[in-house]
């Protein structure tokens, strides 16, 4: 019993010292920046790039200042630095990124990795990004969950008529995106894309027939890189088009994809791929419903994004699907959102859709046009 006694007593008088220990460690102070102008900021570095400083101003919060404004900035953490043109993989030993404090002057970064390293001078220049060393390792081993990092909008627009006329029209997107991990000086490993948009209307008067519009579409993409731009693909979409006499056309999609853009201002991705089709319609205008068909084909497009002045956002997607066995039975399509901020993650958009089939049951049109005023919320 004694014996007992004695190792629970070491054993709380141990873990005493090691929390006593680690509450009395030495912080790390503040960090501080100088302006050209002379004006002292006291706080923590945040994140710069080669042409911007993030620091958290005790005063003034977050602020982000152009490097050709800083006299000089000195760390007490230290930071890591990633300079231009390098690439890393997640979980890799980054032992060729240069980490320790950080001291700038003249255009030139000091970073001083403690005794017995040298401190190692880097042009602004040469540098991409310098981020937090505590960050950086998180970021190298993180493992985020199903739910965490999506970004993306959601649209919505109503129109309402009470009059002789009756007239509800409603149209509603969602555009989801998912991109691991959301680091830019990580390479990418995997994308999530995920797509919704419908259009339902009804104009009704008395003595004559309701007429009903009905557009819905809904698409799901995994991508997997292979390399920074370079990607292989699944996906399925779905359309449904009354106005167009479509009930219902399946395409499942597997293919290659290339980013053959990616900067801060846009982006440009190119895919094609290998498809298998299924479309089934509705009765034509003599009540007959034409038979379905199951097509193999492929599908190209498109998909552009950039950021306009006033942070302003396009979003445009053109995609082009033949189909290999009927060559009669082709499709295309196109679609582009302008989305302007008004207020917080609130913006003010302008879409449109244009959709081709060049099968549609007899009696109905082979394009299919849409333009909507809406509100967009942005998740991120």
């Amino acid at each position: 019993m004694h014996t007992v006694t004695r190792f629970l007593r070491a054993l709380l008088l141990s873990i005493t010292a090691a929390f006593l220990a680690v509450a009395q460690a030495p912080q790390p102070g503040p960090d501080t920046l100088t302006l050209t102008s002379g004006e002292k900021l006291i706080g923590h570095f945040v994140r710069s790039t080669g042409a911007t400083v993030t620091f958290k101003s005790d005063g003034l919060g977050d602020v982000t200042i152009d490097w050709s404004k800083v006299r000089d900035l000195a760390t007490a953490a230290k930071v890591a630095v990633i300079r231009k043109g390098v690439k890393l993989h997640k979980k890799e030993a980054p032992t060729y990124i240069p980490q320790g404090t950080l001291a700038e002057q003249d255009q030139k970064l000091q970073i001083a990795p403690g005794p017995p390293a040298a401190p190692q001078s880097i042009p602004l220049t040469d540098t991409a990004v310098v981020i937090d060393q505590a960050a950086f390792q998180k970021a190298l081993n993180r493992s985020p969950g199903i739910f965490s990092d999506w970004a993306g909008t959601l649209t919505g627009g109503a129109t309402l008529v009470e009059a002789t006329q009756k007239n509800r029209t409603f149209t509603g997107a969602a555009a989801l995106v998912r991109a691991e991990p959301t680091e830019d000086w990580l390479d990418p490993s995997y994308r999530t894309l995920v797509n919704f948009s419908a259009s339902y209307g009804k104009l009704s008067e008395p003595g004559a027939t309701t007429i009903k519009t009905s557009i819905i579409h809904a698409a799901i993409e995994q991508d997997k890189y292979f390399a920074t731009s370079l990607f292989g693909f699944g996906q399925a979409d779905f359309d449904h088009n009354f106005s167009q006499g479509l009930d219902l056309q399946q395409t499942y999609n597997g293919g290659i994809g290339w980013t053959a853009v990616k900067t801060a201002a846009h982006e440009l991705d190119l895919k094609a791929s290998v498809s298998y089709i299924r479309q089934a319609f509705l009765p034509d205008a003599t009540g007959v419903i034409p038979p379905s068909q199951s097509l193999i084909g492929s599908v190209f497009s498109e998909h552009y994004q950039r950021k306009l002045p006033k942070s302003a956002r396009l979003d445009e997607a053109l995609s082009v699907t033949p189909a290999w066995n009927n060559t009669s039975a082709y499709s295309a399509a196109f679609g582009t959102l302008v989305s302007v901020p008004v207020y917080k993650r609130l913006s003010g958009s302008v879409s449109i859709i244009d959709t081709f089939l060049n099968d549609p049951p007899p009696g109905f049109k082979k394009n299919s046009f849409q333009f909507a005023l809406g509100v967009t919320y942005s998740l991120q």
